[in-house]
C-alpha cells in the first residue's frame, strides 16, 4: 500500500513525515526495508518497556510460541519458518530463533516451546545448537515445570545416530520437568510432508491456549537473514530453484592427480539471488541416463510405464531421471525392495542394522539391484526410492568481486567398485553431463554459522584442505574487496604440490599483495613421511595460540570424518601446550570460542 494511501486512512504521521519516509523507503532494497521494519518493531517494544510496560510486554512474549532451530544445512530452519507461518495463520504470535542467538537465561520464562533440530556427525548437535545443548545438560539448567514443548528431529536413516540430538533435547526437557504436548517425530531426508503434518498437529493442540494468552494480532518474528527477510530479494528458493546457466567447468587438478576437482562458474543473472561468503549453493541434478536404463533393464520395467509421485503422473523413466535418488543408498530402499521382490537374503540383511549400514556405505542403489535383481512393478520401484535431495556446495566466490556469478569448487566422486565405474550424482552431473551454456537448477542456502567477523580489523585463521578451500577463496575475495586490515592465515593441504595445489596462482598473488598474511601448505605425499594440515598447525602452535589470544576467528572446512577430528585434536594440544591448560580446560576454551562464534566449522 502506498504511503499516500495510508495518510488518507488517518495515519498518525504528518504529511512532511510521510514525504520523508517515502524518500527513505525509495532508496532501500527489499532486504533493507525488511531490516528497518524489524528494527522499528524492536525499538517500539523496548520503548514500551522503558515506559513502564515491562510486565505486560514480557508476559506477551512468554505466552507466545517460541520456535528454536538447530540446523547444519538449513532444513531445520526452513521447517521452523513454515511452522511459524502455520501459527500465524491461526492468529498466534510465533517467534523463530536461531539457537545460536537464543539467550539461555530466557528459557526459564518460556511457556510454549518447539525445537526443530538436525543431528551432526556422530550424534552431535549442529554447530548453532552447541551452546543451548551444553546449557541444558549443565548444572545451570533451570527447572522447567511450567513449560509445554514439542521436538522435531530431522536426519538420515543411513547414519547410525539418526536424530540423536532431537532425542537428547526431548529427554532432557522432560527430565527438567517440561511437559510434551506432542510426541517427538524423527524424520528421514524426505521429510516435508510429515513435517507439515506434525507441525499442524502441534499448532492444533496449542491453539486454544496460545490464542487466549496472546494478543489478537499475530506476528512471526524473524532474525536478520531468515527467509522472512531474504525471500523479498528473490523469488527463487529450494522449493522454487532458479534455472541458471553454466559458464565454466574447468579441471584444476593435474593430469596425474588422484583427484578430479573442478572450478565451476554459474550465472545468476536475472535471478535476484544474493549470497554472502560462507553460504552454500544448492544444486539439483539429473541422474545418468545410462544408469536409469540399466536399472529398468534389471527390473524388467518398460521405460514409459506411468507412476504416481506426490499426486503427479510421470513415466518411470522421467521419475528415475529427475525426481528419485539413485546414487546415495539408504535402509528404507533395501527394506522396500526386499519386500517387493520377495528377496529373503536382503530382508535378513535389513533386519541387522549394523550390517546394513556397512553394506550400504560401499554401494549405490544400482549395486544393490545388480547383486539382487528381481521383478517388481514400476510403482513399487518408485515407492521404494526416496525423493532426490539437492546437494549443497560451499560457495567459492564473493559477489563483491564476481557480481552476478557464483563459483564452486567441486570434487568429482569417481571410483571403481564391484567391477563397475561409479560416479557421484551431482558432481558427475556438473562435471560430465552438463555442457557449458546448459541450465542447472540452483538456490542459495544461507549459513549464518560460518561468517567472517564484522570487524575488518579482526585476524582470521582458515583451515581448508582439499575442496575445503572453497569458502576461504570467498573470504579472501571479500576481505580484499572491503580493504579489510585484519590479518589472514590460511592452512591448505592436498596430496601433491604439482598436481593438487588448488588456486595456486590466486593464493600466491594474495600473499604477494599482503591480503594473505601467512600461507602454510601440507602436501602429504611429497615426502616419505606424510604431512597433513594438523601437523602444520602443531609446527606453528605458538604463533597460532597468540593469534587466538589476540582475538582471531578460527574456521575449518572440509572432511568431517577424519580431517576435522584430527584438526580438533591438534587445536586441543596447542591450547594445552601454549595456554598452560589441562585437556579438559583446552576443550572448554574451544567450546567457548564456538559459542562466541570465533570457532566455526563447515564440514561434510
Amino acid at each position: 500500500m502506498l504511503l499516500s494511501s495510508l495518510v488518507a486512512q488517518a495515519s498518525p504521521l504528518s504529511e512532511q513525515q510521510v514525504q520523508q519516509l517515502q524518500g527513505l523507503v525509495s532508496q532501500l532494497n527489499p532486504i533493507q526495508q525488511a531490516w528497518v521494519s524489524g528494527y522499528l518493531a524492536a525499538s517500539a517494544q523496548l520503548a514500551g518497556q522503558v515506559a513502564g510496560q515491562v510486565a505486560p510486554a514480557a508476559a506477551q512474549a512468554n505466552a507466545g510460541l517460541t520456535i528454536l532451530f538447530g540446523s547444519q544445512t538449513g532444513n531445520a530452519r526452513h521447517v521452523a519458518e513454515v511452522l511459524a507461518k502455520q501459527a500465524q495463520g491461526k492468529g498466534i504470535v510465533a517467534k523463530v530463533v536461531d539457537m545460536a542467538e537464543y539467550k539461555t537465561s530466557q528459557l526459564k520464562n518460556e511457556q510454549y516451546l518447539v525445537i526443530v533440530t538436525s543431528t551432526y556427525g556422530e550424534g552431535e548437535p549442529p554447530e548453532n545448537a552447541i551452546g543451548l545443548y551444553n546449557f541444558l545438560f549443565s548444572k545451570k539448567a533451570p527447572k522447567l515445570n511450567g513449560l509445554k514443548y514439542a521436538v522435531l528431529g530431522l536426519g538420515d536413516t543411513s547414519y547410525e545416530f539418526f536424530c540423536k540430538t532431537a532425542q537428547d533435547f526431548d529427554q532432557r526437557l522432560a527430565e527438567l520437568g517440561a511437559t510434551p504436548v506432542q510426541a517427538r517425530a524423527d524424520l528421514d531426508v524426505d521429510y516435508q510432508a510429515q513435517a507439515d503434518s506434525w507441525s499442524g498437529e502441534v499448532i492444533a493442540k496449542l491453539e486454544p491456549e496460545l490464542k487466549a494468552a496472546t494478543a489478537p494480532s499475530a506476528q512471526v518474528i524473524a532474525w536478520p537473514g531468515s527467509d522472512a527477510t531474504a525471500g523479498a530479494a528473490s523469488q527463487y528458493t529450494k522449493q522454487n530453484p532458479f534455472a541458471a546457466e553454466l559458464y565454466t567447468n574447468q579441471k584444476i587438478t593435474g593430469r596425474d592427480s588422484t583427484k578430479d576437482v573442478r572450478h565451476i562458474e554459474i550465472s545468476l543473472a536475472g535471478s535476484g539471488l544474493s549470497y554472502q561468503p560462507g553460504d552454500a549453493l544448492g544444486v539439483y541434478f539429473s541422474n545418468d541416463v545410462a544408469l536409469v536404463r540399466e536399472l529398468l533393464l534389471l527390473t524388467a520395467i518398460a521405460r514409459d510405464t506411468p507412476v504416481q509421485l506426490a499426486g503427479e503422473t510421470l513415466t518411470i523413466e522421467q521419475a528415475l531421471t529427475d525426481t528419485l535418488e539413485l546414487t546415495q543408498s539408504y535402509p528404507a530402499f533395501v527394506e522396500k525392495y526386499a519386500a517387493a521382490t520377495g528377496n529373503t537374503a536382503l530382508a535378513e540383511l535389513a533386519a541387522d542394522k549394523a550390517a546394513l549400514r556397512a553394506y550400504l556405505s560401499e554401494r549405490q542403489i544400482i549395486d544393490i539391484v545388480r547383486e539382487h535383481p528381481g521383478l517388481l512393478s514400476a510403482q513399487q520401484l518408485a515407492d521404494a526410492l526416496r525423493k532426490q535431495q539437492p546437494r549443497l556446495y560451499s560457495i567459492a566466490s564473493s559477489q563483491a568481486e564476481v557480481e552476478d556469478e557464483v563459483h564452486l569448487t567441486v570434487g568429482v566422486v569417481r571410483y571403481d567398485a564391484y567391477g563397475q565405474p561409479h560416479l557421484g550424482g551431482a558432481s558427475g552431473f556438473l562435471a560430465e553431463r552438463l555442457a557449458e551454456g546448459d541450465k542447472v537448477k540452483v538456490f542459495v542456502e544461507q549459513n549464518n554459522n560460518f561468517r567472517l567477523p564484522q570487524n575488518d580489523d579482526t585476524p582470521v585463521i582458515m583451515i581448508g584442505p582439499g575442496t575445503g578451500i572453497a569458502p576461504f577463496r570467498a573470504f579472501l575475495q571479500e576481505r580484499d574487496a572491503r580493504g579489510a586490515s585484519g590479518k589472514n592465515w590460511l592452512f591448505f593441504g592436498n596430496p601433491h604440490f604439482t598436481q593438487d595445489f588448488l588456486y595456486q596462482l590466486e593464493l600466491q598473488n594474495y600473499l604477494k599483495r599482503g591480503v594473505l598474511t601467512k600461507l602454510n601448505v601440507a602436501f602429504s605425499r611429497d615426502q616419505a613421511q606424510k604431512v597433513y594440515v594438523q601437523d602444520k598447525l602443531r609446527a606453528h602452535g605458538s604463533e597460532l595460540w597468540q593469534w587466538l589470544e589476540d582475538g582471531a576467528h578460527l574456521y575449518i572446512c572440509g572432511d568431517a570424518n577424519r580431517m576435522a577430528k584430527d584438526v580438533q585434536q591438534a587445536l586441543i594440544d596447542i591450547v594445552q601446550q601454549y595456554g598452560g591448560k589441562t585437556a579438559e580446560q583446552a576443550q572448554t576454551y574451544l567450546d567457548e570460542l564456538r559459542v562466541a562464534k570465533r570457532y566455526q566449522k563447515d564440514v561434510y
